[in-house]
């Protein structure tokens, strides 16, 4: 069976984790080899930019919060992504290139930078299907202990749902969109393994 690189976005609490391990318990079930990782953090080098990035004291500009995602990226795709394409895994993702696009993109920074960046530091690497998992902001956002993206205003996290939905509107054959109000994981799941039915055959 040939490798399968799955992304999982959304904005923070929308589920992206739980739908991971969901997917990842089903392939483990029907004995299909597989990776779970995510940015950042999917590396060694990533777990040290991840504490960096998330850590609510330190104030980082936007283009400087682009730049260590993308050198992340760059890590991982290098050292977890493409090797375990390369071995017919599926790599599950939670949070990939349209995270960048959608973060960072609602923090100003220009989107022909974050494109040129992303495609030098992932060598053009595209997901094979990509799941957004969208939830109005007021009911997904942690009240205590938020880190610091999650610390920014809602009409902040507004901004990064509606590029989740543009992405999708523009890459309709990639990105698949799954409104996650009044639904149960486990429904939400199936969703997930229909649509991924003809890498699963």
């Amino acid at each position: 069976m040939a490798g399968c690189f799955v992304t999982f976005e959304g904005i923070d609490g929308s589920g992206k984790s739980t739908q991971v391990a969901l997917l990842a318990r089903e392939l483990a079930r029907r004995g299909i080899h597989h990776v779970v990782t995510r940015e950042p953090g999917g590396t060694p080098l990533g777990r040290e930019l991840r504490a960096l990035l998330l850590d609510p004291e330190n104030a980082i500009a936007p283009l400087a919060e682009m730049l260590l995602l993308a050198a992340d990226r760059a890590q991982h795709v290098e050292q977890v992504i493409r090797p375990a394409l390369d071995e017919g895994a599926f790599v599950l993702c939670d949070r990939y290139v349209d995270s960048s696009r959608a973060y960072q993109g609602a923090a100003g920074v220009p989107s022909e930078a974050i494109e040129q960046v992303n495609r030098v530091a992932t060598g053009g690497l595209e997901p094979d299907i990509t799941f957004v998992f969208d939830i109005d902001p007021g009911g997904a956002l942690p009240t205590g202990g938020a880190d610091r993206f999650e610390k920014r205003s809602r009409d902040y996290h507004a901004a990064v749902r509606e590029a989740f939905l543009r992405i999708a509107r523009e890459e309709p054959e990639r990105v698949v969109v799954i409104r996650v109000d009044g639904r149960s994981p486990e429904e939400i799941h199936g969703i997930v393994l229909r649509a991924m039915a003809r890498w699963l055959e």
